[in-house]
């Protein structure tokens, strides 16, 4: 059976409208792993607020500069474990979340808890900062979206590194039950393969992705996040 969580929120007030689990079918490639374990709680239906508060702040700044053509806001929180569900696809103006998913960083980020990130290619970490999604393909990975990075400097070279959302056996609760995490990708966005494709199709095509990890160097910097006009000033 296959459901997704729905929650609306009137203000500041939650209200959880549906919640249907669901456990993915499909076990990482290697090694062969024992039956999954219940899926770990999240520790919100929502991402925490300060997460919340700059992925908003750098949509709308976005959004005001032209960079998107859909509502949609999808959320990483690289500061939580793998363990825990950090993806979060939001519809903005109806206060909606209508995915919350597990979601792998790059091998070369850490190992339940990613711990840096880059713009290198070569580097095998994820990146930071706000991307928009564009189009679809079927590659080694199989269906996949494309991600361009907004940001100069902080992942700006995701279209060079291949940086895509993507679907991957290493993404599942049975994995979590044996190795106490999720694998890990090349720097991709990985999602469970149950998920995967249902997630591409909604999100592809113009909306923002905002990869949150609490960096000094990041946050004090990100023209995004302060949305003082000097972008749109250079154009």
């Amino acid at each position: 059976m296959r459901g997704r969580r729905v929650v609306a929120v009137a203000g500041r007030a939650a209200v959880l409208l549906a919640v249907v689990v669901v456990i993915p079918a499909c076990a990482p490639k290697r090694p062969r792993v024992r039956a999954a374990a219940p899926v770990p709680v999240a520790r919100s239906d929502w991402p925490r607020p300060e997460v919340l508060d700059a992925a908003m702040r750098a949509w709308e700044c976005g959004r005001q500069e032209g960079d998107f053509d859909s509502s949609l806001l999808t959320v990483v929180d690289y500061s939580l474990p793998s363990t825990e569900r950090r993806l979060w696809v939001i519809d903005v103006p109806r206060h909606l979340v209508i995915n919350h998913e597990f979601v792998a960083h790059g091998r070369g980020s850490g190992e339940n808890q990613a711990m840096s990130f880059s713009n290198q290619p070569g580097s095998l970490q994820s990146s930071l900062g706000l991307f928009r999604t564009e189009d679809t393909y079927f590659g080694g990975e199989g269906y996949s979206l494309r991600l361009r990075g907004l940001e100069p400097g902080v992942n700006d070279r995701a279209m060079e590194r291949r940086i895509v959302v993507h679907g991957a056996d290493y993404v599942s609760p049975s994995m979590i039950a044996e190795y106490g995490r999720l694998g890990r990708s090349w720097g991709c966005l990985a999602l469970s393969r149950d998920v995967a494709s249902s997630v591409i199709d909604r999100i592809k095509g113009g909306s923002a992705v905002f990869a949150y990890y609490p960096d000094p160097d990041w946050m004090q910097t990100s023209q995004f996040l302060r949305c003082d006009g000097s972008r749109l000033a250079r154009r």
